[in-house]
């Protein structure tokens, strides 16, 4: 499934692969990969820790759009938070180029959270980030806005050859009744009925030799739709109903 060994890329634009895995494939191969890497620093004592993200898009739907048409170099802008803990929350850009990507972000307060939740969004003209001026710019120009809640449970690990991460992505869930990453009463429905796991590999320049030889025994399915598309196409076919 990987045979390809890419180097000599820009600084900071990374490699990601993802693989679409059922549950018994997931877990035959964490317990193995468990043996040759270590947990990521943000782990929690069950080993995952769980990620709410706020994705957002504008008026023409151009972040949707773009993903499913497969343009090549295309933007996610999305607020996220872990644990549903308000001590850190990043905003984030997300650049894909190709099978490349460069995430860039800043972190906000809860305050301005809820600013910008509010639609007061000249807080941002104050924060010294690019990042911060660029997303004031969109939302003036093209109406950045909320688009779609994502949740789901990751099991990290790292290998510090090529800074290569591999994560495992659980219980992937679309939000269908709010915007509110810290609302109490989120109603949530599961975009994979069978329990599927999205595996992603990312890395600079090459993946190690003895993983890559365990990534090419996986059945699983090499896969381009990303959590974003699919929990919009989630909430999207509830909003019909």
């Amino acid at each position: 499934m990987i045979n390809k060994i890419r180097k000599n890329h820009p600084k900071g634009v990374r490699h990601e692969i993802k693989i679409l895995l059922s549950y018994g494939e997931y877990l035959s191969f964490s317990s193995k990969l468990k043996a040759v890497v270590s947990p990521d620093r943000y782990s929690m004592d069950n080993g995952d820790y769980f990620i709410r993200s706020l994705y957002l898009d504008d008026i023409y739907n151009t972040a949707y759009t773009t993903k499913i048409a497969g343009t090549d170099n295309r933007k996610k802008y999305r607020i996220r938070c872990y644990n549903v803990s308000k001590d850190v929350i990043k905003f984030e850009c997300k650049n894909k180029y190709k099978d490349r990507i460069h995430k860039i972000s800043f972190p906000i307060t809860y305050e301005q959270y809820i600013m910008f939740m509010e639609e007061k969004y000249d807080f941002l003209t104050g924060i010294e980030h690019p990042l911060a001026r660029e997303v004031y710019g969109l939302i003036k120009k093209s109406g950045l806005s909320p688009s779609v809640v994502v949740d789901y449970d990751r099991e990290a690990y790292v290998h510090p050859l090529s800074n290569t991460r591999l994560t495992f992505d659980k219980n992937l869930r679309s939000v269908i009744n709010s915007y509110d990453i810290f609302n109490d009463n989120i109603r949530s429905l599961p975009v994979f009925d069978n329990g599927s796991v999205i595996f992603e590999i990312k890395y600079d320049e090459f993946i190690p030799a003895h993983i890559v030889d365990m990534i090419a025994s996986l059945r699983g399915t090499k896969m381009s739709l990303s959590k974003f598309c699919m929990c919009k196409d989630k909430l999207l076919e509830v909003k019909k109903i």
